[in-house]
């Protein structure tokens, strides 16, 4: 067990001639000390360095009893003392996960992974006003208080699943770090999230469009403005780079520097991806001759591709004003607010096109987005040739801005909706077991359902065991529509 003094250094004297006061701990023969914030001068020690002061020996035993309750707690006797004394200075194993969450997103930011330590800053910040607390201890974070914590969160979309995902990460990192199991170190005693159950978050909504509301964007007139560079023109023409150069991200146009555009290509490490491909998450991208006036017109002045840095300090402050100016001008054209378009849109847009309208493959897709379609490893090994990318953006531009080809996917008909129907109508009804035809009907005098389904029961065999599941499908042959029923033998029949 260790044991401690309170002392002071002998070659430690300030310059007002005070001396500050250690505890000094001595563990497995060695020594190390921990400093205070007490102060004495020559004569409130004795000839052994130890402190005399009744004030400072008082204050001095407290911290050492509470830390001897501290050790009491824990089998310390393969810890070295620097081990011993840092878990002193920590509180004595109520560690803080404030203080180290805040170290885990520094870590991020230093590794490169700034966007991604916003989304831990965020989750942090917001169980700590959960808390009460921007001091958050370890020891706080049971079972009980982290549902409760997730429960405050069920009302939003993505966080109720971000957040918590986050604060489990850094938590995990913590256990891995400051606990050693081997050799008896256990400052975080438990981990509650064995018991803790994270929500899905909600799933991304589909916001492609279709190209004839394209041309209508991008052809509808800029709403007025008293500034120079209106949103709503930034908007329209950011939104038209993501379109035409295979819906890439609003970062990765604000980051292109001038290097970077050579040759009428633009090469580039997707943002968001680059720190965990193999590949870097490297693209090619030609651009059209669409875009080269707008090239053009954003040309910076320094080393930036683009001049948006002039206006907006940072990727983030970009992307939020390029989504307000493309509101802007769906307010305009008066659709419904829920309905306004985003930047993200016409990424997703660039691939349904590609996909529904451009007889691209899910690969291709995925290709020409920049995402690793499943071959992060292989696309590391290989020097990729970008040209189908390149056609396939080629033909997608094409059909958007120079045909009036309208998109070939289509909303459900409602007519199709199965309906009441009456006597006079001509009725199919056929059962399947195991996808085997049994038998059918087809003929008129049906008044519903359920008189063709008795008809049909007749063609079902005696093999069909009991508590299976039989289909019926019914067919109205005057209207085209169709519907499926399940019945299951010795309940329904």
């Amino acid at each position: 067990m260790a044991t401690f003094a309170i002392c002071v250094r002998g070659n430690v004297q300030r310059t007002d001639g005070f001396f500050p006061v250690y505890i000094r701990v001595t563990h497995n023969r060695k020594i190390a000390y921990i400093k205070t914030d007490k102060l004495v001068n020559k004569d409130g020690v004795n000839s052994r360095l130890e402190v005399k002061d009744p004030y400072v020996v008082q204050y001095g035993m407290r911290k050492i009893v509470e830390w001897v309750d501290a050790l009491n707690r824990q089998q310390t006797e393969h810890w070295t003392v620097q081990e011993l004394v840092k878990y002193l200075k920590d509180g004595g194993g109520d560690v803080s996960f404030s203080d180290y969450a805040r170290k885990h997103i520094d870590r991020l930011i230093d590794n490169g992974q700034e966007r991604t330590s916003r989304n831990y800053r965020w989750a942090t910040e917001n169980i700590e006003r959960f808390a009460g607390t921007n001091q958050l201890s370890f020891s706080m974070l049971t079972s009980a208080f982290i549902c409760k914590w997730i429960k405050s969160l069920e009302h939003t979309n993505r966080a109720k699943e971000m957040y918590p995902v986050c604060v489990r990460q850094i938590y995990r990192a913590a256990i891995k770090e400051l606990n050693d199991e081997e050799r008896g170190i256990v400052r975080i005693k438990f981990n509650p999230w064995s018991n803790v159950e994270i929500p899905r978050a909600e799933r991304a909504e589909k916001l492609a469009i279709t190209p004839e509301e394209c041309r209508d964007f991008f052809n509808a007139p800029l709403p007025e403005s008293k500034y120079k560079s209106p949103l709503a023109e930034l908007g329209r023409d950011v939104a038209m780079m993501v379109l035409c150069l295979a819906g890439i991200n609003t970062v990765d146009l604000y980051n292109l520097r001038k290097e970077d555009y050579h040759g009428g290509i633009i090469h580039y490490n997707r943002a968001k991806t680059k720190k965990f491909r193999a590949d870097g998450a490297y693209m090619e991208m030609r651009v059209h001759p669409i875009l080269r006036a707008l090239f053009e017109k954003y040309a910076s002045d320094d080393e930036w591709l683009f001049n948006f840095h002039k206006r907006h300090t940072t990727s983030d402050s970009f992307s939020a004003n390029v989504n307000i100016g493309i509101k802007t001008i769906c307010e305009s054209m008066g659709m419904p607010k829920e309905r306004w378009y985003c930047v993200y849109t016409f990424r997703h847009t660039w691939g349904t096109i590609a996909q529904n309208d451009c007889g691209a493959s899910i690969s291709e897709v995925a290709f020409g987005m920049n995402h690793s379609a499943g071959h992060k490893v292989t696309r590391g090994y290989l020097k990729l040739d970008f040209h189908p990318a390149w056609e396939l953006n080629d033909r997608l531009i094409e059909l958007v801005f120079f045909t009036q080809i309208k998109g070939s996917r289509r909303e459900i008909d409602d007519d199709t909706a199965f309906e009441r129907f009456s006597s006079k109508q001509m009725m199919r009804g056929e059962v399947f077991f195991r996808g085997e035809l049994l038998g059918k009907v087809e003929d008129i005098g049906f008044n519903n359902v359920d008189e063709i389904i008795i008809a049909l029961l007749s063609c079902i065999p005696d093999y069909v065991p009991v508590r299976s599941k039989v289909m019926f499908r019914i067919t109205n042959m005057d209207k085209g529509q169709v519907a499926v029923y399940e019945r299951q033998k010795g309940k329904g029949f």
